[in-house]
């Protein structure tokens, strides 16, 4: 299988020679699910209910960092919080198969939590004050870290090396780049030494299953080690509308785990770096015939000018206070 179409052999029978290679029967239903960076089905069974089958993209991740991926979900869980992890099944969670490598999960129903309702937000920073006080009892060996480099610097070389942007856009783009590193380290000054821990990484609401009052974590794909608010900033909205959501998620949060004020100085930087990454994972990814039907307006010039137009908002945001909840 080659590394320009990644997942091409992987139709219905091999997804399903896959899961029946654990010992499982399937009743021949497979349903693909909404996922660009792995390829995910719903995989009806012969008995019991339906089961998720997940594979990995080819060469992201080792093995050790699925597995630290998988051993942080049985950690949350065994802390009783509703995180999907994957199931284990002959005494491991990875499975190898034909060249791929999937992992398989219970189904659970839901919908995205609703944004700005305060019982919905104390309640979600409850969970992740929880999910917090078990990620800082243990460290990543094979995972990355959120910075400005790995998630800003990067990205945007790779867009620049590789000529994503209309020509005439390169030089505005490129200064733009610089100045917003400029200003994230600058945010990063402001904010001090912030205590580091392992993340969900990707907390925004469509990856939190909302049913019978309570939230459901799923995809910890992109766990990461990071500053604690890097989870909560997707939650709280936009800076003009942000205050009492602020105030709602630290409400929650702080029953389980005390939050550091000053790490509200790293929101808009982290929503800087967050567009940068976002665009270079596309670009990156580009070879995969998903992702040029999922995103066509990604070579239009007007994508990039709304992309600089997004850089000068966030060039300005960077200059602004934090979020004051108190």
């Amino acid at each position: 299988m080659g590394a320009e179409t990644p997942f091409a052999d992987l139709d219905p029978d091999r997804i399903l020679d896959a899961v029946e290679s654990l010992g499982l029967q399937s009743d021949g239903r497979v349903l693909a699910l909404n996922s660009y960076e792995n390829r995910v089905y719903r995989i009806g069974m012969e008995q019991g209910p339906a089961r998720v089958a997940k594979f990995y993209r080819p060469g992201r991740w080792t093995d050790e960092a699925i597995g630290e991926e998988h051993l942080f979900s049985a950690e949350l869980k065994a802390a009783d919080l509703s995180v999907v992890a994957p199931l284990e099944i002959r005494g491991r969670t990875l499975h190898p198969f034909q060249g791929h490598r999937f992992a398989l999960f219970e189904l659970r129903g839901g919908h995205a939590p609703e944004p700005g309702n305060r019982e919905v937000l104390t309640h979600l920073g409850r969970v992740l004050g929880r999910m917090h006080a078990v990620g800082a009892s243990g460290r990543f060996a094979h995972r990355g870290a959120i910075g400005i480099e790995s998630h800003g610097e990067d990205p945007v070389h790779y867009l620049l090396e590789n000529r994503w942007l209309p020509p005439e856009l390169e030089g505005n783009f490129e200064r733009l780049a610089e100045a917003l590193f400029d200003a994230m380290d600058a945010c990063y000054e402001r904010a001090g030494d912030t205590t580091t821990l392992r993340l969900h990484g990707d907390c925004h609401p469509g990856n939190i299953l909302w049913r019978d009052d309570q939230a459901h974590f799923v995809d910890l794909d992109d766990c990461l080690s990071g500053p604690a608010v890097q989870d909560l900033w997707m939650l709280a909205g936009r800076r003009e509308d942000s205050r009492e959501p602020w105030r709602w998620l630290l409400e929650g949060y702080e029953t389980f785990r005390a939050f550091n004020r000053r790490e509200l100085h790293l929101v808009e930087a982290l929503r800087t770096l967050r567009l940068l990454h976002h665009n270079a994972w596309i670009a990156r990814r580009w070879h995969d015939p998903a992702f040029p039907v999922a995103f066509p307006w990604f070579e239009a010039p007007r994508h990039w000018e709304s992309v600089i137009t997004q850089m000068q908002e966030q060039l300005a945001a960077l200059q602004e206070p934090p979020p004051d909840p108190d």
